[in-house]
């Protein structure tokens, strides 16, 4: 019935779905983590109330979200041995032990006060506690730490030689820690899931404004997560650019194809907006075009000349169409972002920030705004990184598992269904909790229930004092 497909084709979308899927719930966790750390620091320092219950409010949310991600996250990792089994015996050597550190360090991190963080409150001390939810927020922080080294590895790869069994083996681990992009993706992504989380937040907190326009919780969260997007969103265009930077000069063919340019431009290059690219006849069709506005932007001078896809062997050439219109999705609604923060100055310095219905509908528009442009931003990367694995050095044709395509599509079409069914359902039911406004009083994820003891073991006050040593007969 697969006969007729590519197998290593199936390998990389399966790839590409997974890893899409997981990423949403980082995304999200990331930047959740550490807004519940301000929730729960600020109700420490201030003693308001309004703060305790939106962190029970968001707590169940982030619990729901961590679990989905940690399961996800688990599923995708099978398949290096699965799918990529040449890759992992070929890079293995180096990415191998940076996914280790990410499971010695932040994983056993999060482990360790996940389990106070959601059921503590109440049981142990209050700093104690608040200790417990910035370890889970360090601890979200350093797993995007050393997955993104792994990935920014496989982008600028360094520090590394190659043994006689052809596999990369690690020469400075500080240069493979520390590669030429890996600050700029690190800064990158983390600001994305700061914004995410703004986003979704602010779009709860306008949902239930429209609904109820005095609704204390809902126009702390509103506020607040405004003004995160206002803050973030320019450093994190700021930092997509020094990213972009970076990106021409270590995987030039990529700027090239984001930017839609074929074509070298040796007396300043265009700012291409839209336009259908055509892989095949290597031009941009229908091009709407700002002149030597790319130059500008690259090299900051107008005049500055831009090498193109043409300079590139075109076997090396990654799927132009799908790399320029992600990377325009992206940006698109970074600005986007940027607008809907300007807006909420504008209201907030007018006095108008919780009863303007405009500003509300459009950051509820904009809530899942975030996803998108982090999903995007991953197929800008790593569509663009390709025909390689390793950039430059491991192609992704010799990276594959020798498997026959209806081997892949079996395990494809059983992780489309199950992620469809049982995440579906988990989305479904964080969208549900967060259809409930926030009220005084609020319950965390312990309300009504005492923890599930071991089996076996029998708590102390329910024993029987008549079987106790020194009972009287």
């Amino acid at each position: 019935m697969f006969d007729q497909f590519d197998a290593l084709l199936l390998a990389r979308f399966q790839f590409a779905f997974t890893v899409s899927f997981h990423f949403i719930f980082p995304s999200f966790s990331i930047g959740l983590a550490s807004y519940l750390a301000v929730l729960e620091g600020l109700w420490l320092w201030t003693g308001r109330e309004v703060y305790l219950n939106l962190f029970k409010y968001w707590l169940k949310i982030f619990a729901l979200a961590f679990a989905m991600g940690v399961v996800s996250g688990i599923v995708m990792s099978y398949q290096f041995g699965t799918n990529w089994s040449v890759f992992s015996d070929k890079a293995g050597p180096v990415i191998g032990p940076l996914m280790a550190y990410e499971v010695m360090t932040a994983f056993f991190l999060e482990a360790g006060f996940l389990g106070i963080m959601l059921f503590g409150m109440g049981r142990v001390g209050r700093r104690l506690h608040f200790a417990a939810t910035l370890a889970v927020a360090v601890g979200t922080f350093i797993s995007a730490f050393w997955i993104l080294s792994a990935n920014s590895w496989m982008q600028t790869p360094v520090g590394y030689t190659v043994n006689e069994a052809g596999q990369f083996v690690p020469q400075d681990w500080w240069a493979i820690v520390f590669n030429p992009s890996f600050p700029y993706r690190l800064v990158h992504t983390v600001l994305a899931a700061y914004l995410t989380t703004a986003l979704v937040v602010g779009g709860v907190g306008a949902w239930h404004l429209l609904r109820e326009r005095t609704n204390k919780g809902a126009r702390v969260m509103f506020s607040m997560a405004m003004g995160m997007v206002a803050v973030v969103a320019p450093l994190q265009i700021l930092a997509g650019d020094m990213h972009g930077l970076n990106t021409l000069e270590h995987q030039p063919a990529k700027v090239m194809a984001m930017e839609g340019h074929f074509e070298s431009h040796p007396d300043g290059a265009p700012l291409i907006l839209f336009g259908i690219p055509d892989q095949e006849a290597g031009t941009v069709r229908n091009a709407i075009a700002i002149p030597k506005a790319s130059s500008l932007i690259l090299k900051h001078d107008l005049n500055a000349p831009l090498a193109g896809l043409d300079t590139v062997n075109r076997a090396n050439w990654p799927y132009v169409p799908v790399v320029f219109w992600s990377f325009r999705i992206m940006v698109g609604l970074g600005f986007a972002m940027l607008a809907l923060g300007l807006l909420s100055l504008w209201a907030r310095f007018r006095g108008r920030l919780y009863d303007w219905r405009p500003l509300h509908w459009l950051a509820l528009a904009m809530g899942p705004a975030g996803f998108v442009a982090v999903i995007a931003g991953w197929v800008t990367t790593e569509v663009g990184r390709q025909p390689f694995t390793v950039y430059g050095l491991l192609k992704t044709a010799a990276s594959a598992s020798p498997l026959e395509a209806p081997a892949v599509a079996a395990s494809l079409l059983t992780f489309i269904v199950v992620y469809f069914i049982v995440f579906g359902a988990g989305t479904g039911y964080i969208l549900k909790l967060m259809g409930k406004a926030p009220h005084p009083g609020e319950s965390g994820p312990e309300a009504g229930r005492e923890p599930i003891r071991t089996a076996g073991i029998t708590p102390a006050p329910a024993v029987n004092p008549a079987r106790t040593l020194g009972a009287e007969a």
